[in-house]
């Protein structure tokens, strides 16, 4: 058992407590509200910190391994090195206050076993497997000869092409064989893949029909990457349970969001840290990226606006904290979510609460502190409702536990 008293506890839904105390007994959390109406905790250790708030979710990251924003250098790396650099990113993702993690496409079906294993730390991790993409879609690397890009994507699982329902089915279906959490499919063109345009639908309606059908027998939920309207409508209506980017929602969208319950997760880090770091970016990608960034700021303005519901995602895929864009640097994503509208508290919401619901019915009881959810959780050495910087800065996170075990601050 364990006690923190906290100047202020941030529960993830819901009001802040000023003098909060959270208990944690075991895996779970025995108690969080105010200090008045705490148990006594006789012998248990005690943690007196500035804030307490659940430990955050990333729900779009990568744990790809990888040094580059050129997607084509990956295959060029033995997948071993990269795993041997994802645990690195494992360590920053908890130093970050990063407690749980939804890896849309990379290495984190097969690290969540290590994790589990107890041998190595990290973030409880939700893992896609391979990204599906079609033919000459946004997870196809175009600078490749055709023929050997099947291959790959057949072989070393981080991209799977597949084309026709038939072909989408099986290829969902061999996530599921590598027990993927959450099945990630391109459902439009993107900006660090060559030559497809962010605005056009790539797989169909039917196509997507099939993946939701066959993720659905397996109670898991399909995310969907998504700039244009197209894309975006088309995976709404096949039953996805979160759109990736978003670029070009507009009103209908949003109206559409709501009314099926789907989440947007709007990755507004990576489009903030390409721009600051533009010699770094492929010119092609560059190129695309700045004719769309203005418009996905407004677009997710205009989700909070409408009322979507909005989870944490940063697109983060680097490992290294020289590069920008890197494992660690997690918790800036917050302040650039009330930099377009929400306030500090609906952010960490984000950032917390929300995020379980992005895997649907694999989610576990977290995001929150109370009675009985996952002990998942961060303490900070400043108040993140005052500046949500904070967040963004993992030298202010003292304290992680996961599950109950401190991980940071012991």
């Amino acid at each position: 058992m364990h006690r923190i008293e906290a100047e202020l506890l941030i529960p993830g839904h819901g009001g802040p407590i000023r003098d909060g105390v959270v208990v944690l007994d075991g895996s779970r959390i025995g108690y969080a509200g105010p200090a008045g109406a705490a148990p006594p905790t006789p012998g248990a250790p005690v943690t007196r910190v500035a804030a307490v708030m659940p430990g955050m979710w990333e729900c779009h990251g990568h744990f790809l391994g990888t040094r580059t924003f050129d997607l084509a250098q990956l295959p060029l790396e033995p997948e071993a090195l990269r795993a041997a650099r994802c645990t690195r990113d494992l360590r920053a993702a908890l130093d970050a206050g990063i407690t749980s993690v939804r890896d849309v496409g990379g290495l984190g079906v097969h690290l969540a076993r290590a994790v589990a294993e107890g041998l190595v730390d990290g973030p409880a991790i939700y893992g896609a497997g391979a990204i599906l993409s079609t033919t000459g879609g946004h997870a196809d690397l175009h600078s490749f000869p055709l023929d050997w890009m099947r291959d790959f994507s057949a072989r070393e699982g981080l991209m799977r092409l597949a084309d026709g329902p038939d072909e989408c089915a099986r290829a969902a279906r061999e996530q599921l064989r590598r027990n993927a959490k959450v099945i990630k499919v391109c459902a439009s063109g993107g900006v660090l893949s060559e030559v497809d345009d962010p605005i056009h639908q790539q797989f169909t309606t039917a196509e997507l029909r099939a993946i939701v059908e066959v993720a659905g027998l397996a109670d898991r939920v399909v995310a969907a990457h998504c700039h244009g309207k197209p894309g975006i409508m088309a995976a709404l209506r096949a039953g996805v349970r979160t759109i990736e980017h978003g670029t070009f929602l507009d009103d209908e969208c949003c109206d559409a969001m709501r009314e099926s319950a789907a989440i947007l997760v709007p990755t507004r880090t990576i489009i903030e840290d390409m721009l600051a770091n533009k010699a770094v970016v492929p010119d092609y990608a560059m190129a695309k990226l700045e004719a769309i960034a203005d418009t996905h700021a407004q677009a997710v303005t205009r989700a909070y606006e409408h009322g979507v519901t909005i989870a944490m995602g940063t697109d983060i895929a680097l490992t290294g904290a020289d590069l920008p864009n890197s494992w660690g640097q997690n918790g800036s994503e917050p302040g650039y979510l009330v930099k377009l509208g929400m306030s500090p508290l609906e952010a960490i919401e984000a950032a917390t609460a929300s995020g379980p619901l992005t895997v649907g019915p694999q989610a576990p009881l977290s995001g929150r502190l109370a009675e009985g959810y996952d002990a998942d959780v961060i303490t900070l050495d400043a108040d993140p409702l005052a500046d949500i910087g904070v967040l963004g800065a993992p030298d202010h996170v003292t304290g992680v536990w996961t599950r109950g075990r401190q991980v940071k601050g012991a």
